[in-house]
């Protein structure tokens, strides 16, 4: 866990001496990451979700959640119950280990890749990716995938602060564009 020594041995003496902290409990710091996939029970069938949940367990090394839809939404066709979605929160060891595949794997396979907008911090510091295609995970096999799907990667900090939020980003050598 090379990004887990690099955030305890650099970055939090970094920030502590940038944002002029006396505790090591006031640095910002990763809490947890979901992983959400949306799904569309009326056109996909029973094993088109297992494959998307198999898809998960790869990505995540977890095993996913199915999240049902709470009331019903005539417009949207959806009834109370029914699965909307599937998601994994990552913690701990695991959170460290996929962070690390996601900056120095995945990322760089993403196709035409600027960078991520400063506009992907919500109004809490927390920080959400898109992405458009999940073959880009090294272990996803295109050939037996049955359906390409998206997912939203959320990344909860503790801090409330953009500013912070996106100092710590930057020092973990997030992609993150510079506004001119």
């Amino acid at each position: 866990m090379k990004i887990f020594n690099l955030y305890k041995n650099i970055i939090i003496p970094k920030l502590m001496e940038n944002l002029k902290y006396k505790n090591i409990m006031q640095v910002p710091r990763i809490l947890k990451i979901v992983i959400n996939v949306g799904i569309n029970y009326v056109f996909l069938n029973k094993k088109k979700i297992n494959d998307i949940l198999l898809n998960l367990k790869l990505i995540s090394g977890q095993k996913p959640i199915i999240t049902c839809a709470r009331k019903s939404i005539a417009n949207f066709k959806i009834r109370q119950g029914f699965p909307v979605g599937c998601k994994v929160t990552l913690r701990k060891n695991n959170m460290w280990f996929f962070l690390e595949k996601l900056i120095y794997i995945v990322i760089p396979r993403i196709r035409d890749f600027q960078g991520f907008s400063k506009n992907s911090f919500d109004k809490n510091g927390n920080f959400n990716i898109g992405i458009k295609e999940h073959t880009i995970f090294p272990e996803i096999n295109y050939e037996r995938t049955s359906i390409v799907h998206g997912l939203n990667i959320s990344i909860i900090t503790s801090t409330n602060s953009i500013k912070e939020s996106l100092m710590l980003f930057n020092l973990l050598l997030f992609p993150i564009k510079k506004t001119v």
